[in-house]
């Protein structure tokens, strides 16, 4: 709560990818006296699903949820783009696992931008601070 009071918001972010999208093929049955809600089995299905979410640690709520039918390095970065934008003059931190496109070339040159940070990021894999994903890495911390 003492981060929120001074304006940042700390935030758990995770991806959940290949959720079926289904649909069930029959209505389900109502209620009755001694008897459950029946739900029929059979369904169809409409492919897959991701969803990025955020977790407000000091709120204990989601925020700004993203579903989309990919997870790329693209989705992340506009998704944590989309999220800042909720509040563009707080601080924000992110708590991430160690995927790849948590420490991507684009998410750097994105926290570069949102922190006004002028400096030559290099070229991934070639030089700078996206030479390496390690570097990308420190500079995301």
């Amino acid at each position: 709560m003492e981060l929120l009071t001074q304006g940042i918001h700390l935030v758990s972010t995770d991806e959940m990818s290949g959720i079926q999208a289904l649909e069930r093929l029959h209505p389900a049955l109502p209620m009755r006296p001694k008897q459950v809600e029946r739900i029929e089995f059979e369904y169809i299905r409409h492919g897959t699903q991701t969803l990025l979410a955020n977790w407000h640690i000091a709120k204990g709520q989601l925020i700004n949820p993203t579903i989309g039918a990919t997870r790329t390095e693209e989705d992340f970065k506009n998704h944590i783009a989309r999220t800042l934008d909720t509040d563009p003059e707080a601080g924000w931190i992110f708590i991430v696992d160690q995927l790849n496109i948590h420490q991507s070339e684009s998410l750097v040159r994105l926290v570069a931008e949102r922190c006004r940070i002028v400096t030559d990021l290099g070229v991934k894999q070639k030089t700078g601070i996206l030479l390496f994903v390690e570097n990308s890495k420190s500079f995301l911390i």
